[in-house]
């Protein structure tokens, strides 16, 4: 792409595509033909100059008069300093030559540009600002043009990542060259004196290819995702991939090139490629699935390289790995576990024994979708049942900085309390506190423990206390399947806790690590009633679970589109029957 000067507004240079190569060729054979030009007229010059001022020496010799002489001496200096102006016209023409904004040789590939974090200039172009504007030393508006990568991205790909961290107007260009595969080229900059230049249009043909989090398209402007949508693909990433032998040679691939990469850890052996595949097994959170969180894994790769350097071992084991998972915690992770023992030296939860109303609920710190893994914590949850504070009707009060789902959850529960236990609640408080929530408590996994813990308070039965749940409910009563359950598993062994509920749609989504195994039993449940059956203890616990024999799960059944024909078909029952005003009878 070459820019020329106009000579008729050089406000607006001229555009000229050529073929790949060619336009250093042109640009070289200008330059070269002005070069042969100026040598030119020094030599003409210089021997103009030597002629006048030898003239005017011989004659001053031959004459014997030396003003001859110096009256040369001036001719030759004037004729310089008309010389010295003509050179500057020279360089002028020089000035005609065009301008090689994009080059690219006929072997070249495709370009492919990366614009990340590029302000306007960058992307779209820009001209420069010329501080002598006047007496001859000015530079032509053409040659202070300079390409954007929009432009060097012609005919290749351009790459923005981050894409929502562009202004709106840098976008709102963008759009306009993706459409028109052209944009012109104007300063930037309202205070340069390249603002009132604006060139023709020139070539951006490219492939965007942008990159951001969820986040992004919040950032992004409308059109511009319109645009994207219009003429190409919105693509959301996968976390995690199948867990096979090629995705397993691929995650083994990638330690190794890690290892390159850092050069100073040793390789990996395979016990420690074991524990690394296990970790990505965990991290994924679902079975048969490997984490795709590789720069977390990566992380984990080079601790357990540095444990073993320090040591100075030439080869990484899996007592290394198993040791670098404890340093290269995420800080969620080191908070959780400071949270964790706190509540335990001040006795926020317990671990043994019996208690009514008082349960272990389970929980995860941070549950960002953008995180690789989990943080879990204890949820202490306690009822109580008291006469209620108003004569039209009863209460339920949750505390503990509720989020909405989390209130709604509660909400749930109540359906269940009405229906199965045969309690009038409309005559009664029921108060619920989540312990120690200082930073708020959403979502629907402790539906299960509120639930239970509501209960234990209306019938008086005690719960046991080394028994920690989670678990969504409905409102039949089925046990719903929650996220996390890794790390919630996780947390209640660390605290000490002997048996752990959980749905039973989550068990095989259950990847705990090996020294967690021997310490907590996991027992699935599908019903309220399974869960009772499991927390609960003392005499009335017998009787409760009988009287919720009949909550079962419901089952949404195949519906029969040829039903509704059959009920139209069947025959009326008889009853007893009135006439209509009509005079037609109208059964009951």
């Amino acid at each position: 792409i070459l820019i020329y000067p106009n000579n008729d507004d050089p406000n607006m240079p001229l555009v000229r595509v050529v073929p790949a190569s060619k336009g250093k060729e042109i640009v070289e054979s200008m330059k070269s033909e002005a070069r042969k030009r100026e040598q030119q007229q020094s030599q003409m010059m210089a021997t103009i100059l030597a002629l006048i001022v030898g003239g005017a020496l011989i004659g001053a010799i031959m004459m014997g008069d030396l003003t001859i002489a110096l009256f040369g001496i001036i001719a030759a200096a004037m004729i310089y300093l008309i010389g010295m102006r003509g050179g500057m016209i020279q360089k002028r023409e020089e000035k005609d030559i065009p301008k090689l904004l994009v080059s690219h040789d006929k072997d070249d590939s495709p370009p492919f540009v990366d614009a990340t974090a590029a302000h306007s200039g960058a992307l779209l172009g820009d001209v420069r600002h010329d501080p002598f504007q006047a007496g001859g030393l000015e530079t032509p508006a053409h040659l202070r043009v300079e390409a954007g990568a929009i432009h060097k991205a012609h005919k290749g790909v351009l790459y923005i990542d981050e894409i929502n961290t562009l202004s709106l107007p840098s976008q709102q260009h963008l759009l306009t060259a993706i459409q028109e595969k052209e944009f012109q080229i104007t300063g930037q900059s309202e205070r340069s004196s390249g603002a009132m230049v604006k060139t023709e249009n020139v070539p951006c043909d490219f492939i965007l290819v942008c990159a951001g989090n969820l986040d992004a398209v919040e950032g992004m402007h409308p059109a511009l995702r319109s645009r994207i949508r219009g003429y190409g693909y919105e693509i959301y990433m996968n976390n995690n991939m199948d867990d096979n032998e090629e995705n397993r040679k691929k995650l083994i691939r990638f330690v190794a090139q890690e290892v390159s990469k850092d050069k100073k850890i040793p390789h990996f052996d395979k016990g420690a490629i074991e524990e690394i595949v296990r970790e990505a097994q965990r991290r994924a959170g679902q079975k048969g699935k490997l984490s795709l969180r590789l720069r977390e894994l990566g992380g984990l790769v080079r601790v357990a390289g540095d444990l073993a350097v320090s040591e100075g071992k030439d080869l990484v084991t899996s007592e290394y790995v198993i040791r670098a998972k404890d340093i290269a915690r995420s800080l969620e992770q080191q908070v959780a576990d400071r949270y964790l023992k706190m509540r335990k030296a001040y006795q926020s939860f317990k671990t043994e024994g019996v208690e009514i109303g008082t349960i272990n609920g389970l929980a995860v710190m941070s549950a960002d979708p953008s995180m690789s893994e989990f943080s879990g914590l204890i949820l202490p949850i306690v009822a109580e049942v008291t006469p209620a504070g108003s004569k039209s009707e009863g209460k339920i009060i949750a505390t503990g900085r509720l989020g909405e789902i989390a209130k709604e959850a509660v909400q749930n529960v109540s359906a269940i309390l009405k229906k199965y236990m045969g309690k009038d609640i409309s005559k009664r408080d029921i108060h619920i506190q989540f312990v120690g929530t200082y930073e708020g408590v959403e979502g629907d996994s402790a539906s299960i423990a509120v639930a239970t813990a509501v209960i234990s308070a209306m019938e008086n039965v005690p719960i046991l206390q080394e028994v920690a749940m989670t678990g969504s409910l409905s409102v039949h009563g089925a046990v719903l399947p929650i996220g996390g359950v890794t790390a919630k598993i996780e947390a209640a062994a660390k605290a000490g806790l002997r048996k752990v509920l959980i749905p039973k749609a989550n068990m095989q989504d259950v990847l705990i690590e090996d020294k967690y195994k021997s310490k907590i039993e996991i027992i699935p449940v599908e019903t309220l009633k399974d869960v009772l059956e499991n927390a609960l203890a003392g005499k009335g616990k017998a009787r409760l679970v009988k009287r919720l024999e009949t909550l079962q799960p419901s089952v949404i059944s195949k519906v029969d589109l040829e039903s509704e024909k059959a009920v139209a078909k069947m025959p009326v029952r008889k009853g007893k029957s009135k006439k209509s005003p009509a005079g037609e009878t109208k059964s009951k």
